[in-house]
């Protein structure tokens, strides 16, 4: 199945400016899955600035949402994702 991944912010040069992609995975796959599955694409690059194989979540610094949904709204990084759901990996902002 296909969903769409958005990167926002500081990422897209990690990945070469790219801002967005549809990505297969297999049904019944989870965020866990499509970041493994992207860590494996862009390499160590990605691994260290968004994710970990086995982590519990993104690194501290990102944050990510499905069809509009934090993770922590929904079921973390063990969220299963349908075809066509938007995944949106983004860099956390804060300003004072």
């Amino acid at each position: 199945m296909k969903v769409k991944v958005e990167y926002l912010g500081h990422i897209k040069t990690i990945l070469g400016n790219k801002r967005e992609e549809e990505i297969e995975i297999k049904e019944d796959s989870s965020v866990a899955d499509l970041l493994m599955t992207l860590s494996n694409r862009y390499g160590e690059p990605f691994k260290k600035a968004v994710y970990e194989a086995g982590s519990a979540d993104v690194k501290a610094n990102f944050m990510a949402t499905v069809n509009g949904y934090l993770l922590n709204q929904l079921n973390g990084v063990k969220t299963k994702l349908k075809r066509g759901d938007h995944v949106i990996l983004m860099p956390v902002v804060s300003g004072g």
